[in-house]
């Protein structure tokens, strides 16, 4: 991981040793904050965000999920200021990752008494599961811990207290020797990884859980999309644990891990025990797709816009 330089915090780029936040901010004691996780890749026409205007309409959703009436900045005006710190940091690919935090008015839990503040850092980061992962497939558990029910904490907002539910599950799996934790919903349905989305592939067909139990990936909805563009046929259903031991493929999708299939859960080896050839074809079109050479790389890649150099605080 190489850090960035600078990072735009509230509508100036300051040096990354000076994106710093006090310690009685709101956010860091009740985690009242959202964020979004963006790509960046390098394509011939140069640096380009996948799904960009998608990922931060769905990172003011989750403002308005959280409660915040306000909204800080505009759709646009966030573009800019990605586009902005990208160009800054002179990255041809890197991860995005903006935040919406409550900065100021104490530490009561009303949110109508707080002030949100927006930074957004990028670095370069490659695949959240690995190098070899995404190439052989990773091997996940089951995790003891469930999934949030929707009307405890909200499922389609990326609010960042939501993911401490996340880190326990995955730190138990790499404790027990795998690379990710499967996530069961309240009802002992297939959920979600702890960050994210799955499907699974029986005799050519892909099923997913249904969109009211996940959180809405960006990704998953372009996998999806692919699929369908490659003639698979796509079933959103309710999917039970039992489902995934005898499946013919295993694979998940997300901003960090991209996509990448499972070759083991719980012991038990999925397919043929390797990344087999409908994950194969999927992530291989992926990857055509963000680098600029895709049949839907039009549609889904923002160009970051050439522009006057933007001065550090």
């Amino acid at each position: 991981m190489t850090k960035s330089e600078v990072i735009w915090m509230n509508g100036k780029l300051v040096p990354y040793a000076e994106a710093t936040v006090h310690f009685l901010t709101p956010a860091m004691h009740y985690g009242l904050a959202v964020f979004e996780g963006i790509r960046c890749y390098d394509t011939t026409k140069g640096p380009a965000v996948f799904r960009l205007r998608e990922h931060l309409q769905r990172f003011i959703n989750s403002m308005k999920i959280l409660g915040i009436e306000a909204v800080p900045y505009d759709l646009g005006t966030l573009r800019q200021a990605v586009h902005a710190t990208i160009r800054a940091n002179a990255f041809e690919s890197c991860y995005i990752r903006p935040l919406m935090y409550m900065a100021e008015g104490g530490l009561g839990l009303n949110l109508d008494n707080l002030v949100p503040a927006v930074g957004i850092a990028v670095w370069d980061w490659g695949n959240f599961l690995g190098d070899e992962g995404l190439k052989k497939g990773i091997r996940a558990m089951v995790s003891s811990f469930t999934r949030h029910h929707p009307n405890i904490s909200m499922t389609k907002a990326k609010i960042s207290g939501n993911y401490v539910n996340s880190v326990m599950a995955k730190t138990l799996a790499i404790r027990a020797g795998f690379d990710e934790a499967i996530m069961l919903d309240p009802e002992g349905f297939v959920a979600e990884c702890s960050g994210e989305n799955i499907f699974l592939v029986r005799d050519n067909t892909i099923y997913t859980p249904p969109r009211a139990i996940v959180l809405e990936g960006i990704t998953r909805d372009a996998i999806i999309t692919i699929a369908r563009d490659l003639g698979y046929r796509v079933i959103e259903e309710l999917i039970s644990r039992d489902q995934l031991y005898s499946a013919d493929e295993v694979f998940v999708t997300g901003t960090a891990a991209e996509c990448v299939g499972i070759r083991e859960i719980d012991y038990r080896t999925v397919g043929e025990g390797a990344m087999g050839p409908v994950t194969s074809a999927l992530q291989a079109e992926f990857f055509q797709t963000v680098i600029g050479k895709g049949e839907r790389s039009a549609e889904w890649l923002d160009y970051v816009q050439s522009g006057e150099s933007v001065q550090v605080a």
